[in-house]
Formats: structure tokens, sequence, C-alpha cells
């Protein structure tokens, strides 16, 4: 693995082609490493002699059924390759979500089912379609040629690499080192998915930082089976809403791609003014110019709100419509100034007079009571635009507009 000792941050080429250099500054733009860069610069130049596109590979484990904007960090990598005329090969590790990606883990990742990994499978495609074009996307589910290996085909794959170099992998050797045990399965993982491009045959994989390794035993396996070695591209890993841990749905920090616009659009502008310029770099389209120029004015006074709404409506638009971001824009204003959303759902409840607490678990505003009652300590529950501040107030007949914090609304008729 020596030849990803160091992160390479190259420059594009300048005494190749037009074509071959837009195609190396598409592959640069916000990658932390591309392994090796001039066998990648060969096989565009080859690809552009003889018409042959690329076949650029991209797995992911359906280990949820949906997909965040995290993800689309490398879909937008593939997607801008894929208009390059590209094949881009859409993976779905059926077969290696049974094992369980050890990744990044520094304890054995339970295995899933069958039945969860089909029904998580079901969406993934759906959801990489909202950034992928399906008319040109090749998808393919590694259990076509995995299951076909059985016990022979596995014991010959296992043989093609060494435990030392398995062990060379950074959580494989914190885990040996501190004792916690490594199960015999995991050593399999990187295997499956190294095999997963020998048999297709991939010129370019794609994936997180953290997936580095795995991308190179797939390079290693290659060269094992008489194949030309794929290059490897790796994406940072986008932090989540927090702006710390990686987005990641286990950690509640994540902008789903399917979530309603208002929610989407009011999540983006939450983050913060420094990460702002993060989500630029790997999730907008717009051209390195425009978001250095974009810099500047925020360092030189423009509020960066404003940059942040721009954001915001870009990223919204792409996955809902320029008018639905719209739309957006005016409700997250609306609400920021205390108004009151037209679009709320209407709650009709009996029981009055109705403690506060259970009337807003009831309306679905709270997953608990005793969550109600300590918004209400903080000062984050208002109806009809007033604060409310008694854990005890039980509310009579009538009807009411019940807000919970900055987004949750509900207009409630409370009957005896």
């Amino acid at each position: 693995m020596s030849e990803a000792a160091a992160p390479q941050h190259p420059q594009a080429p300048t005494d190749v082609s037009d074509r071959v250099r837009e195609a190396m500054a598409v592959s640069l733009r916000g990658c932390e490493e591309l392994l090796p860069q001039a066998e990648w610069l060969k096989k565009l130049v080859r690809s552009e002699a003889t018409g042959q596109p690329l076949r650029v590979k991209l797995g992911l484990d359906p280990t949820a059924p949906d997909i965040h904007i995290g993800h689309t960090v490398v879909l937008n990598k593939m997607r801008q390759l894929q208009d390059l005329g590209h094949t881009v090969i859409f993976l779905i590790g059926d077969f290696t979500s049974m094992i369980g990606d050890p990744s990044g883990r520094n304890t054995t990742r339970p295995p899933l089912t069958r039945e969860q990994i089909e029904a998580n499978a079901q969406t993934y495609y759906a959801q990489a379609s909202l950034v992928l074009d399906p008319e040109r996307t090749e998808i393919r589910y590694n259990s076509e040629w995995s299951d076909a290996l059985g016990a022979r085909g596995m014991i010959q794959l296992a043989s093609r690499y060494t435990v030392a170099r398995m062990l060379e992998r950074d959580d494989f050797t914190k885990r040996y080192k501190a004792g916690t045990p490594i199960s015999v399965h995991e050593l399999l993982y990187p295997l499956m998915q190294g095999y997963d491009s020998v048999a297709l045959k991939s010129d370019l994989e794609l994936g997180g930082t953290d997936q580095k390794f795995n991308l190179l035993v797939g390079r290693a396996l290659q060269a094992e089976y008489g194949q030309e070695p794929q290059c490897v591209l790796t994406m940072p890993l986008l932090e989540g809403l927090d702006g710390v841990e990686k987005m990641s749905k286990s950690k509640g920090n994540t902008i789903g791609i399917t979530e309603d616009a208002n929610t989407m659009f009011a999540k983006l502008l939450s983050i913060s003014d420094d990460m702002m310029w993060r989500y630029f770099t790997l999730l907008s389209f717009r051209s390195e110019a425009e978001i250095a120029k974009l810099r500047a004015e925020v360092a030189q006074g423009r509020n960066p709100k404003e940059a942040k709404l721009l954001l915001a409506r870009e990223i919204t638009t792409r996955f809902h419509s320029a008018a639905a971001a719209e739309a957006a824009a005016a409700d997250f204003e609306l609400r920021a100034r205390g108004g009151v959303p037209q679009d709320i759902p209407e709650v009709r409840l009996s029981g009055a007079p109705l403690a506060i607490g259970s009337l807003l678990k009831q309306a679905n505003l709270v997953p608990s009571s005793s969550e109600a009652l300590r918004l209400v300590e903080q000062g984050g529950v208002r109806i009809d635009g007033s604060p409310v501040a008694d854990k005890g107030l039980k509310l009579p007949e009538g009807s009411y507009v019940v807000q919970v914090g900055k987004r949750r609304f509900a207009r409630v008729t409370l009957a005896a």
C-alpha cells in the first residue's frame, strides 16, 4: 500500500487536449486523493483516442433506507464524470451488507438480515437517480458474482491477499494492538469489495476517505487477476449539521435528500458560517471561481446569510424544484419573523381541559409528555404566539395554533 502513503493534491495537466484537461479538473475538484494520478491521466488520454468510455464504479451498502446529502458528495462526482461521457456503475452491496463494513469502527459491525437489505435496497437506486442520470447508469448488485463464488471460490480469492497486508489497515491495527476482537468475516469484507472491481473491470473506483484501504485492495486484486488496476479517487466525508461528526443517520445530524423542501432548506440554513464553505465546495455545482468570489465578498463584509441562502436555494432546487425552493425561503422568513405558515397540520383532540404535555404529545409535536414539559420549561412552546411558562397549564375547549421550537406547528381543535 506504499503508493498511497501520503495524500496527493496535484494540479490538472496542461500538456494534453482541452477535453482531457477538463476531465482531470473535474476529477480533482474537491477530492482528497487521486491514486495514481499519472495512470488516470493515461486512461483519459486512451479513452479520448479510442472513443471508449471508462468504467467508473461506486459501491454503497444499503445499511439504512435513505440516502442523505453526505452520500451525494461522491454521487455528484459520478454525475460529473457521467456528463463527460464515461460509464458509471452504481453498485448496491447486497452481499457485502451481510458481512458488515468494519471501516472506521473499533467493534464488529452487526450484519444485516437479507430482509433488511432488500427493504433498504429498494429505495437506494431511486434516490441515487435524483443525482445520476438513470438512463445512462449501470446498476448492479454484488450478489450477482459473490453468491456464485461458493466456498471453493472464496478460498481461492483469499489466497490472493495476505493477513499481513490486511492488518496494515488502520482500524484493524488499532483493534489488534488493543486486544479488541476482530472476526474472520470482517477480514473478508475488503476482499469482497475488491473482488467487485474485478467482476466489473472498473477503471476508477470512488469512495469516501474511510474507504481508501478497501479501494486499494480492489486495485491489488485486479492485478492478481491479470487486469489493468483501477485508479482510486477518495472524497472527503461531509460533516453533519453539528459541524463535528460525519453526516450519519445514527448521529441524527443528516439532511435526507427526500426530506420535504421546507425542512431541507431550514437545515441548510442552520449550518455554521464556517461550515457553509465546505458544503459549497463539496455539494455546490457553482464553479470554484464563483465560490472564491462569494467567499471574498463575505470576508469584505457581505452578510454570510446571503451566501447561505444561495446554497440552500441551489440544493433544495436540485432535489425538489426552483418553485419549491422559493416557497421554502418564504416559509423560513415567515417563521423567523414569528409568523405562522399556511400549510400547518390540522389536529382534532378530545378530553378538554387537556394538560399541555398531553396535548403536545397527542398532536405529534413531541415524542413524550416529559419532553413537552422540558420544552415548556425552556420557553420553547407557544400557544397562539404567546410563550407558555406554566407546566401545569390545562387548555379548555377551543382552537389553538401550537408552536414547538422554530419549525413545528399544528392547528389544534380541542373538544370536551
